[in-house]
């Protein structure tokens, strides 16, 4: 195990991370965007950290909230994250590869399913040697219609599929989406600044959901023009980085 050290999470949370376990804004936007609708049961595929499971039970402890991870150590951070912070009831960590979750987590039983997936196709771009990064960033090891297929699993009718991805990605997931009766309901757009393409979707989908209409929100923008963060950037990361 890596040098690990406390990162806080805002509300009294914390969370342990180490150079190959961590977040980013990414994360807690997935986070933020997949907690607007509600939800008590909960899944965070491909947990990494345990990142968005702590930020949702930060807000309400009485969530039940599942974490499926592949790798052995960030289950253990995880574990260690979920002790200290005295959620071991609320926070279920499941070391299993997500494409094999029967007899794992019950099937069609959960009202939300979130995940950030490796944003690159595999094979492509240049692969990072350190095996934890490459399973995070490439495709290595699970594909969007993996996902996809693991999230339309867990969701009872109804339920909520939440995932961000690279605009450039767009096509693939909402494609992957309907193939798995995931029907795309909400998306919105993330950007850096004005004059900045998008760099970021947040996109939702409805197990068995009916087609014909998804709604578009206002683009997410990260900076307020003069270089710090916007209003509705410092409302979403609310007392992140505080202990109050």
């Amino acid at each position: 195990m890596q040098e690990l050290h406390l990162e806080p999470l805002g509300g009294g949370i914390n969370i342990y991370v180490t150079k190959s376990y961590h977040f980013s804004t990414d994360t807690i936007l997935l986070a933020h965007f997949a907690n607007q609708r509600g939800g008590r049961r909960r899944v965070d595929l491909g947990a990494g950290c345990g990142t968005i499971g702590l930020l949702w039970l930060k807000d309400d402890r009485s969530l039940d909230v599942s974490a499926v991870e592949l790798q052995k150590d960030a289950c253990t951070l995880m574990q260690k994250s979920a002790v200290l912070n005295g959620l071991e009831e609320q926070f279920h960590i499941y070391n299993a590869d997500l494409r094999e979750l029967k007899n794992v987590l019950p099937f069609g039983c959960f009202d939300l399913v979130a995940c950030n997936p490796p944003y690159k196709l595999s094979g492509s771009g240049i692969l990072n040697p350190e095996d934890k990064k490459l399973l995070a960033r490439h495709e290595a090891e699970c594909t969007l219609d993996d996902v996809c297929e693991a999230a339309s699993r867990l969701l009872q009718f109804g339920g909520r599929f939440c995932m961000c991805q690279r605009p450039e990605r767009l096509p693939d997931a909402m494609e992957s989406m309907r193939r798995f009766d995931l029907e795309p309901k909400v998306l919105r757009l993330v950007q850096q600044r004005t004059d900045k393409a998008p760099k970021l979707f947040l996109l939702e989908g409805r197990r068995g959901g009916k087609r014909g209409y998804m709604e578009t929100l206002p683009t997410l923008l990260i900076e307020d023009g003069k270089g710090g963060f916007s209003r509705e950037m410092l409302d979403i990361y609310g007392n992140y980085k505080t202990q109050e």
